[in-house]
């Protein structure tokens, strides 16, 4: 059982502290998770790479989803360490780690592929940091604040994670037309700064239960999950003759082996005396209800994101005069309604839910969620501002009220020793999700795109003089290196005929004219609008799916509370209701 010690911190300020540089934390780990989406154009040509070249897409990739695999496979093993060797300790060190990882990316010494892997390696160390940050977070957090506050104090806590996964769309833009390792220099002075106010401010108010480390519990979950995820990732690439890499033998391998390893981890769960991951917790309804709609919510998230960056990059801003480089930054200008949301929502959910339980803010959030999908889905492609700034809001508003009550509903169903796994587990559906949304959202929108956009692209390429050969060779590539050309911030009409001098088999007017802010872009509304349709479809399938779960939570009940630091020196209530042990 954790106890308090003896050197915690007395009085209500300690709480204060911990908020505001866990906060810091989360916000500057969850930044740096999307900051490189919108400055990829402008990273790989610093280090002089072409990633939409033959062979490097993988590079691309890595890039990407690097960061995301590490934060969905680690944050339970850190956060089991947590419980064990004390949560201010490990986050520390991740603050520290995440630090120098920090350093060394904005330091990257090589050029084309070096470089490349030079930034892969070192932000999958950055990613391991703000796992230990972001599995510790949480419990550090349910531990300083008495239950009466809990709610408001994890909700600006989350909130503000969730805001920078979109507050990094923008800083990636911004930093980036100024240099490209700017994007990596501005998370130096911060996490610097954090290091050393964590070391000097935050204190161990529980004691860590010392144990066992369950080594071989830790190797098949992270092997599986890694896998598994891997898997999912390449099965959006091409494969022989399909637009898609699901029949992909080694995608295959990976899906049936990362399940294969994962049912093992779940045997050896059940099997060892201190096991990582506590199944035991899923007895608990709030926790199974809680988990099951942030990882469904946060796939839905996930494939918001990168079909927005798209829609906006590829059809929506050249076609209001945008360049297509300039696409990268204004996207993540005109998504800031989304971010005002969650900003405006979470808090003010998180409090009241102390009050009023968190099954009808979470499950009135998801629904207000679903109804921004469906919204979303009956805007044409050239939308006009208002009504898409308003639903972006309204996506917004419904996470945030769903995000802070549903975090302080799962942390408060779980007794005080498990809340670093608790926390860890919570972190993992999280970041499961945002893994899983990039390779099902993309497989959907890339599905939808093969059977139309080729004869769409033909015909359309064709009809501004370009030879027939070519034209039906630009339109048989994989539509997933259209979708990342306009992600990238290409011209994709440039990128499907700027080899082999076709450009220049067309006259100057043709040329001007398909390489213009509307060419593409209204070529390809029709396709990318049915791809839309399927996606959006099923983002708000998701989201009424996770409400139900929430609903099905139970009603507000009595959480588990123990004496903290922050607890204006009154002895807590002890456990009013049944938690495995």
């Amino acid at each position: 059982m954790i106890a308090r010690r003896k050197d915690a911190p007395a009085g209500t300020g300690y709480k204060w502290v911990a908020l505001s540089n866990t906060t810091l934390g989360v916000l500057i780990a969850t930044m740096d998770a999307s900051i490189v989406i919108i400055s990829l154009p402008a990273i790989f040509r610093g280090i002089g790479l072409d990633p939409l070249a033959p062979g490097n897409i993988g590079y691309l990739l890595w890039m990407i989803l690097g960061y995301l695999l590490v934060s969905a496979v680690l944050v339970v093993v850190l956060g089991r360490l947590g419980d064990m060797f004390g949560r201010v300790r490990i986050y520390n060190l991740g603050f520290l780690i995440f630090a120098c990882a920090s350093v060394a990316l904005s330091l990257d010494p090589f050029r084309a592929g070096a470089g490349a892997l030079w930034l892969i390696l070192w932000r999958i160390v950055q990613a391991f940091g703000g796992s230990m940050l972001t599995a510790n977070s949480a419990a550090i957090l349910t531990d300083a604040f008495p239950a009466r506050q809990r709610g408001m104090a994890l909700g600006i806590n989350q909130i503000t994670a969730l805001a920078g996964q979109f507050l990094g769309l923008l800083a990636g833009g911004l930093l980036a037309a100024v240099d490209w390792r700017a994007v990596f220099w501005v998370s130096v002075p911060v996490s610097v700064t954090g290091t050393v106010w964590s070391y000097l401010s935050l204190r161990e108010t529980a004691s860590g239960r010392r144990g066992r480390v369950d080594w071989l519990g830790n190797l098949t979950f992270a092997a599986g999950a890694g896998i598994l995820l891997a898997g999912i990732t390449y099965g959006i690439q091409p494969y022989g003759d399909s637009a898609t890499g699901w029949a992909n033998p080694w995608v295959l391998a990976g899906l049936i082996g990362g399940v294969t390893l994962l049912l093992a981890f779940c045997l050896i769960e059940t099997r060892v005396a201190e096991p990582m991951f506590h199944l035991a917790l899923f007895k608990v309804r709030a926790f199974t209800a809680g988990n099951l709609a942030a990882l469904l919510t946060a796939i839905a998230r996930g494939g918001l994101q990168f079909m927005l960056i798209i829609w906006l990059q590829g059809i929506w801003l050249p076609l209001h005069g945008y360049d297509f480089e300039d696409t990268p930054l204004w996207a993540g200008i005109f998504m800031l309604p989304l971010t005002l949301g969650f900003l405006l929502a979470g808090p003010v959910s998180g409090y009241l839910s102390d009050r009023f339980g968190a099954r009808l803010f979470s499950t009135a959030g998801l629904c207000l969620v679903a109804c921004s999908f469906l919204g979303l889905l009956a805007l044409p492609v050239d939308f006009a501002y208002g009504p898409f700034a308003a639903l972006l809001l309204l996506n917004g508003l419904g996470q945030g009220m769903f995000s802070s009550p549903n975090t302080s509903s799962i942390m408060g169903s779980v007794p005080p020793e498990h809340r670093g796994v608790a926390s860890g587990m919570r972190s993992t559906f999280q970041n499961s999700g945002t893994a899983l949304s990039i390779g099902v959202f993309f497989s959907l929108m890339v599905s939808g795109l093969a059977s139309s956009l080729p004869a769409t692209l033909t015909s359309g390429l064709q009809a501004h003089g370009v030879p027939a050969g070519a034209a039906e060779h630009a339109a048989s590539l994989p539509p997933v290196s259209t979708l990342f050309a306009t992600f990238l911030g290409d011209n994709p009409i440039e990128h499907l005929l700027g080899s082999g001098g076709v450009l220049d088999q067309v006259t100057a007017s043709e040329r001007a004219a398909l390489t213009g802010h509307t060419f593409f872009p209204r070529l390809v509304s029709g396709p990318f609008h049915h791809g839309l349709t399927i996606v959006f479809g099923v983002a708000a399938g998701m989201a009424l799916v996770s409400a139900l779960a929430s609903a099905l939570r139970g009603a507000h009940h009595a959480e588990y509370e123990r004496p903290t630091a922050a607890a204006d020196g009154q002895e807590a209530a002890q456990p009013r209701h049944n938690t495995p042990s």
